[in-house]
């Protein structure tokens, strides 16, 4: 069935960043369709470097949390936040790891990508990698919309990407890029407004 203009945006703004999950897990055959719908996401020169792991163990998910909530920990506390705030947000990022069913983390690969001999081209394929992901991780979202799932788009593996290839034991030439939690809300957000498309565009 083809949807409407009207009812495109429709379902468009009616996605949320949920951070708040119900228990039951994904089943698998919804996880298979929406990394299905993620695939179909254009990417530069058609090479696909899109590459997803799927992480629902709740062990994995609590080696994740505090490995990764050590880390931050150490950076509030170097960046001079109080103590208590410090704790606040650690906990707050560790929650979103162990209470959501299931775990998705987007990462890119440079192994199907062209390779040029000087730096500037260099640099430019490694950012069409990862607009590819990010192109996919989009549809991935939408996709779980789609299916009634609550979703939230993280990009603290970026600033980890050592401790998600340790305890995920990923491929070495896998880079994470982002992680998304997915899950039956239990709680949707209200909409948190945009700016206006005035703001943010040129017409010339």
């Amino acid at each position: 069935m083809n949807l409407s203009a009207e009812q495109l945006r429709h379902f468009l703004a009616s996605r949320r960043s949920v951070r708040r999950f119900r228990s039951p897990s994904v089943a698998p055959e919804v996880l298979r369709r929406i990394l299905e719908s993620a695939i179909l996401a254009p990417s530069a020169h058609n090479r696909q470097p899109w590459r997803f792991v799927v992480v629902e163990e709740e062990r994995t998910r609590r080696r994740l949390a505090e490995a990764m909530g050590g880390r931050f920990l150490e950076d509030l506390r170097r960046d001079g936040l109080a103590a208590d705030e410090a704790e606040r947000r650690v906990e707050r990022s560790r929650e979103r790891l162990l209470t959501a069913p299931a775990l998705i983390v987007i990462c890119l690969t440079m192994a199907e990508m062209d390779v040029y001999p000087d730096e500037q081209r260099r640099r430019a394929e490694h950012t069409m990698a990862v607009q590819s992901a990010a192109l996919a991780a989009g549809h991935l979202l939408l996709a779980a919309h789609a299916e009634g799932l609550g979703s939230c788009w993280m990009c603290a593996p970026l600033f980890v990407p050592e401790i998600l290839r340790a305890v995920l034991s990923l491929p070495e030439d896998w880079e994470p890029q982002g992680m998304i939690a997915l899950g039956v809300p239990e709680i949707i957000p209200p909409d948190p407004g945009r700016r206006p498309p005035d703001e943010v565009t040129l017409w010339r």
